[in-house]
């Protein structure tokens, strides 16, 4: 076993680090095999995981997928049945963009607001005492910033908000 690597991007990206990094060991070859959870989990679109697929092939590395089929891609029977893998993850793929896209749809219909909802700041509102504590000894920004893990943004806004939150109670 060379390694292990774990990719966290979307299976649909063509230029993913984690699956560059195999496919150079194996042009290299240095690997003999590569497993992956599932066929669909290399790549969603279909031509790029074919392509992909004989590529390894090219290297004489082979692809083991732990879950769903195995064939053997040196035949013609299973370079049939990779393709058409291919083709139901790149289907599945597009049914969940589309129940997403009408899923947003409605719910922005209903009067649903998206995203993050204005106001909420956990960190900041939790080190905001602090924050101001250290304005008031006359630290810059930057400092604050550094010490309680902020950006100086951050710390300006913070400071701006407790200002602005003062002027409107007096």
């Amino acid at each position: 076993m060379v390694g292990t690597f774990k990719e966290t991007g979307s299976g649909v990206k063509f230029d993913r680090v984690e699956r560059r990094k195999v496919m150079a060991l194996a042009q290299a070859r240095q690997i003999d095999a590569v497993l992956v959870t599932e066929l669909s989990r290399w790549g969603r679109s279909t031509t790029d995981l074919l392509a992909t697929l004989k590529e390894l092939q090219a290297w004489r590395v082979s692809v083991i997928a732990l879950n769903g089929m195995t064939f053997d891609l040196s035949t013609p029977h299973g370079r049939m049945i990779a393709t058409v893998l291919a083709g139901i993850a790149e289907f599945e793929r597009e049914l969940i963009q589309d129940r997403i896209r009408s899923g947003i749809a409605a719910a922005k219909a209903r009067g649903k607001r998206l995203g993050r909802q204005p106001g909420h700041r956990p960190k900041s509102d939790r080190l905001a005492s602090k924050v101001m504590a250290l304005v008031a000894k006359g630290r810059s920004y930057r400092l604050i910033g550094r010490e309680v893990g902020l950006s100086k943004n951050t710390v300006a806004d913070i400071v701006k908000r407790h200002r602005t939150n003062s002027a409107q109670t007096q």
